[in-house]
């Protein structure tokens, strides 16, 4: 069984960064394609950054392009969003999602089958 454990997040000043990292274990993390959402309140989980199994190729949400890095170490089965220039628009609660059944990425939650438990997000202005 997959499980997704994310660690990082917290609060920030507008303009700062954060970190946040996604540790998978009971599965085989290479052979997933790799996705960060966001909720925030009174919202719908949207689609924040995805990436490929290898690593090869990313997606992002037009409004944190420039500013936010999804990576993968497939080596220590973790995959990470650096976020930068935050804005109070990005305060939401993040997580990380697994798509086990495909190396490829969507930016459909529903394609993804293991999700972690989410992670804070606050963004003061």
């Amino acid at each position: 069984q997959v499980q997704l454990v994310e660690s990082g997040g917290g609060l920030v000043q507008a303009g700062g960064s954060l970190r946040l990292s996604c540790a998978a274990s009971g599965g085989t993390f290479s052979r997933y394609a790799m996705g960060w959402f966001r909720q925030a309140p009174g919202k719908e989980r949207e689609f924040v950054a995805s990436i490929t199994n290898s690593g090869g190729s990313t997606s992002y949400e037009d409004s944190v392009k420039g500013r936010f890095t999804i990576s993968r170490d497939n080596a220590k089965n973790t995959v990470a969003l650096q976020m930068n220039s935050l804005k109070p628009e990005d305060t939401a609660v993040y997580y990380c999602a697994a798509r086990t059944r495909s190396i490829w990425t969507s930016l459909q939650s529903r394609e993804y089958d293991i999700w972690g438990q989410g992670r804070q997000v606050t963004v003061s202005s």
